[in-house]
């Protein structure tokens, strides 16, 4: 990851915006019916294109191809892997279920329209292996052909991947013995896509709302213990995935969910920052614009970043179609600098994604771009303040 010592650099957190076409290909596939998959490539390709034209124009430094060509974040693994069938129960998180009135208000809006549901992935039947190296490699060239004619006016480009904890807790396990089992084979799977991404001469985003989130998700009845034991194994795995691979090529995303909820039942970022500091990443994109997680940007006054990693701090909301005054965000943006210490260690990005499985948006995408380019304002103000 680049490291600039004369501005804040800019970033997302990965997924923008499909055409309604893409969505209705990719949920007619995650529903098991047969598409036609020149279709889906040639709709990716057009998407894609767009979406770098977007983030372009819109002046983010570091790009990626807004993940159009997957149906989500991590469910898409079921058509590169071995294993995966039928129909998982997802558990609900805990805070939407503390108030009946919004639980009936969010169910409604996650059934409305054709989208593809997070809350019912595919279950774990047999033996995980990745079959489908050619896939992630297609995406990686795909990326560098759309990106090369905008040579000089972006930093680099990034390509997402998922955690094994986040497929863990989500598909469940009806095969392996235990959770560690399942985490580290899907670990191993997992490592052919880490590497092709990084071999590519990209830089890789490991997305883990599993880090936090399933403190409230699938751990919600257990104590703090058996969650961070979780958090362990997940990270212990991850750096065994990229064994070998240069830190400073790799950024890990941590989340605490990415929908307009309550939140009150989120895990505190000091109760499970010390695991999450283990991993072999070179910098940290976190969740610290939305209201019940802008307060612990402070946490990193106590030195906490490990030595010779980033953090990148969201300073825009992914949940809310408020487009943030650029003020609001340069403001954000020097509180996280001043609490690390030292500016060029600091990246300005977005809590999460837009559009992080097909069909499910919260901010609608003329608001998308306002807000990215409030991003880019936001971050020339801050630099002008804090580089001169």
């Amino acid at each position: 990851m680049k490291m600039s010592k004369n501005r804040f650099l800019t970033t997302h957190a990965g997924s923008l915006p499909k055409p309604k076409s893409l969505v209705h290909l990719h949920a007619e596939r995650a529903a098991g019916k047969a598409i036609e998959l020149p279709e889906l490539v040639a709709l990716t390709d057009t998407a894609e294109k767009h979406a770098v034209a977007k983030q372009i124009e819109c002046g983010v430094d570091v790009i990626n191809d807004g993940e159009v060509g997957r149906e989500s974040f991590f469910t898409y693994v079921r058509h590169r892997m071995t294993g995966f069938a039928n129909q998982s129960q997802r558990p609900i998180m805990r805070d939407i279920t503390m108030y009946p009135s919004f639980l009936e208000y969010i169910m409604k809006s996650v059934t409305s329209g054709e989208q593809v549901s997070l809350l019912a992935p595919p279950e774990c039947t047999g033996t995980i292996h990745y079959r489908d190296a050619g896939s992630i490699a297609a995406d990686c060239a795909r990326l560098k052909q759309h990106v090369a004619p905008y040579a000089g006016r972006f930093a680099e480009a990034f390509m997402t991947s998922p955690s094994p904890g986040i497929i863990a807790a989500a598909m469940t396990n009806k095969h392996y013995a235990s959770m560690a089992e399942y985490v580290a084979a899907l670990g191993q799977a997992l490592a052919v896509e880490y590497r092709a991404i990084v071999n590519s001469g990209l830089v890789l985003q490991i997305d883990a709302p599993d880090l936090a989130m399933e403190r409230h998700t699938l751990f919600a009845d257990k104590p703090l213990n058996e969650f961070l034991e979780f958090v362990k194994i997940v990270v212990h795995v991850i750096n065994r995935a990229l064994e070998g691979l240069p830190k400073e090529q790799v950024r890990l995303h941590v989340c605490w969910g990415n929908y307009n909820g309550p939140h009150e039942c989120d895990v505190p970022l000091a109760d499970i920052w010390s695991e999450i500091a283990k991993s072999s990443v070179g910098g940290f994109l976190l969740s610290l614009a939305n209201p019940r997680h802008e307060h612990e940007v402070k946490l990193f006054e106590k030195g906490i970043l490990p030595k010779d990693t980033m953090l990148i701090a969201g300073a825009i909301d992914t949940t809310s179609n408020y487009v943030e005054h650029p003020q609001v965000v340069a403001t954000r943006i020097e509180r996280a600098a001043k609490a690390v210490g030292d500016p060029a260690r600091v990246m300005a990005g977005t809590d999460c994604g837009f559009e992080t499985s097909a069909g499910y948006v919260m901010v609608v995408e003329d608001v998308v771009w306002a807000k990215l380019r409030a991003l880019r304002d936001g971050a020339a103000i801050a630099s002008g303040r804090v580089f001169g």
